[in-house]
């Protein structure tokens, strides 16, 4: 009979892979936080260097006495996240992104572009497509203040689009986890527009994978609209669509073209009527300004690969640029050659081909790596633990063995 005893709950939720919470893991937390409220120059960066590192290092004494990983990540979110966030709230501090998303909403309601002319200086230029200057539109209508701040806007954006993109049963652990990962913390607490796009992304691919092409096409539409890192999710999702058709080929091409229009057109529109307004200020804003082709240098430069090719090589830019195409070729061919079969292997097919990107672009920061970490956090906690009706026909199976043996030998 201990042959065919039923799994115990402990047992249900081997299947799903832990996250760390750990009190090594909120240790190592810590020393980021507190590594980083030492040495970063930029303010808002140490004071929630100075307050993560409080939170984590609670979270840390409190997993070490043996309270529950629940506890534990309660207490990191709130130092590392609630804490900071109403003390520069409170201060009216924020990064660099916060002011360029604001200022870009009021550009966009007034003259129809959310880009200034004639930018000079680095912190004149708005890198990000029209799309995201929508998360600064109730501070240029109802003025600054805590409620109408944009990273309040976009930390729910992406919290949201995150856990939509989750099954039911996992929409309380993982979020609240990649919420207190430091890469995720710190711009959910001083402002970062990348979160918004990793988890519409997130909430594509999961449409795409539950075949639901119109959903996921209108989800990578808007995100697509928001920054140019969200555009090799589309692919991603078109090729998962085409081979979910259940060995229907014509079925499964026919959801990635309503995919691939919806995503074109959402994104069409909220994109081409501020493009067209004044073109030549689009191009100089998004795509000259991130390559490097302006006067004035991005304040992106963290010490990545493309990074030091571009300023410590003659010729290094190009070579940054080439190697950045190659790896684009290689993720269009692996989709071609093998495509993804699931909505977890196409965000971790996503977040390698993000990596690459990451690491060779010649304006770059170790922020962007929030994409492929939000990917991949999104790919684990995905994983459904062992349904009760497949553990039922595991032991019906397990039952009928010895009688179909039987009837087997008696032939």
């Amino acid at each position: 009979m201990a042959l065919f005893a039923l799994p115990t709950s402990p047992e249900l939720r081997r299947d799903r892979p832990a996250l760390p919470g750990d009190a090594a893991w909120w240790a190592f937390c810590a020393a980021t936080a507190l590594a980083l409220g030492a040495f970063s120059s930029l303010g808002p960066h140490r004071v929630w260097g100075t307050a993560a590192a409080l939170g984590y290092t609670a979270a840390a004494v409190l997993a070490a006495r043996g309270r529950s990983p629940r506890t534990a990540g309660a207490v990191a979110v709130t130092g590392a996240v609630l804490l900071p966030l109403l003390v520069l709230l409170a201060v009216d501090r924020a990064q660099l992104e916060v002011d360029v998303v604001a200022r870009s909403a009021g550009l966009l309601l007034s003259g129809g572009t959310p880009y200034l002319e004639r930018p000079t200086v680095p912190e004149d230029f708005n890198p990000y497509l029209p799309g995201m200057a929508a998360f600064g539109i109730p501070e240029a209508v109802a003025g600054p203040g805590p409620l109408t701040d944009p990273r309040l806007w976009m930390g729910a954006a992406f919290l949201g689009a995150f856990a939509l993109a989750l099954p039911a049963g996992a929409r309380r652990e993982a979020p609240r986890w990649l919420a207190a990962c430091p890469l995720v913390a710190l711009p959910l607490a001083v402002g970062g527009v990348d979160l918004p796009v990793a988890g519409l992304m997130c909430l594509g691919l999961a449409r795409a994978g539950q075949g639901r092409a119109g959903r996921a096409g209108l989800a990578l539409g808007v995100a697509a609209a928001l920054k140019w890192t969200a555009w090799p999710a589309v692919p991603v999702a078109l090729a998962l669509l085409a081979t979910a058709g259940g060995g229907d080929g014509r079925r499964g091409s026919r959801a990635a073209l309503r995919c691939g229009l919806v995503a074109l057109l959402t994104a069409a529109a909220l994109v081409l009527p501020a493009a067209l307004r004044d073109p030549g200020a689009f191009r100089t804003h998004v795509v000259d300004f991130p390559l490097g082709l302006t006067g004035a240098v991005s304040s992106a430069a963290s010490p990545l690969p493309g990074h030091l090719l571009a300023t410590q090589l003659p010729g290094g830019r190009t070579l940054a640029l080439l190697l950045l195409g190659v790896s684009a070729l290689l993720l269009a061919v692996s989709l071609l050659v093998r495509p993804p079969a699931t909505g977890a292997a196409a965000a971790a097919r996503l977040a390698l081909g993000l990596l690459l990107a990451i690491a060779f672009m010649p304006a770059t920061r170790f922020g962007y790596l929030v994409h492929p970490l939000v990917l991949a956090a999104w790919a684990l906690a995905r994983q459904p633990p062992a349904h009760p009706l497949r553990i039922r026909e595991r032991v019906r199976d397990l039952v009928r063995e010895p009688v179909r043996r039987r009837k087997q030998a008696s032939r």
